[in-house]
């Protein structure tokens, strides 16, 4: 993995942003286990094995897994446009390594959400608390999968799978931010798409270095979830999100 892109600059905090909480109402606990993979392993790395562009790569990972689940049809944003909205959103300039610096998770999704992303909408977002994983894992349940930034260790570079160890290689961002979408989760970890494939951590690894986390409510996934129990309060977060853009 030593050769390959993260790119979060870092996190940016709001306090009009959105709390999941507030919004699940007495919901029975998560399933044990969830996987929205579809029995796919591969979706490509979507630039960001040349590019810094983890923030937008993981919105496209975002859309393929729910249209995986919405119509058994895989919809994959070409790496033309992922580029693209990586200079739009974050400022890259084609051929100028000096300004491929990354994206802000929170700003990413502002653009996202008023802009769309390359033809598809989203409703709201809204974060989850990273340190309680039974939010996470309602939030996983329930919309498909959770967006997160991470503070990687440079012991993970080495690691087909996360998990926590001592010493100085193990400083959180010691080798950098990242961004990846989460479409899965059980008992002992939970697992992301990262650099265009399934990469499990085990949930010591969660605690340790995942700092931001959010739910992406997406208008196709949530109508063709039947499986989902219901109880999350749409409305009231629409509502909400309303007010303050």
């Amino acid at each position: 993995m030593r050769n390959r892109k993260l790119g979060v600059k870092g996190f940016k905090k709001d306090s009009r942003t959105l709390k999941l909480g507030k919004y699940l109402q007495a919901l029975p606990p998560a399933p044990k286990s969830r996987s929205w993979f579809h029995g796919v392993s591969s979706f490509g790395e979507m630039l960001n094995d040349q590019l810094g562009d983890c923030t937008i790569a993981a919105c496209g990972h975002a859309v393929q897994i729910w249209s995986l689940n919405a119509s058994g049809t895989e919809i994959t944003v070409p790496d033309s446009e992922i580029e693209t909205i990586y200079e739009k959103w974050c400022g890259y300039v084609p051929g100028d390594p000096n300004t491929d610096n990354g994206g802000v998770e929170l700003d990413v999704l502002g653009d996202w959400l008023h802009n769309g992303f390359a033809g598809h909408n989203l409703a709201a977002y809204a974060s989850v608390n990273p340190a309680n994983l039974g939010e996470v894992r309602q939030a996983i349940n329930l919309f498909g999968g959770v967006y997160i930034g991470i503070n990687l260790p440079l012991s993970a570079q080495n690691q087909n799978i996360w998990y926590p160890v001592s010493g100085p290689d193990s400083v959180p961002g010691s080798w950098g931010g990242h961004a990846v979408f989460v479409p899965a989760y059980g008992s002992s970890g939970l697992t992301a798409i990262s650099w265009g494939e399934p990469l499990s951590m085990t949930n010591g690894f969660w605690t340790e270095y995942v700092e931001e986390v959010y739910a992406l409510l997406s208008p196709v996934f949530i109508r063709s979830n039947t499986e989902a129990p219901s109880g999350f309060n749409m409305a009231a977060l629409e509502a909400d999100l309303a007010t303050i853009t």
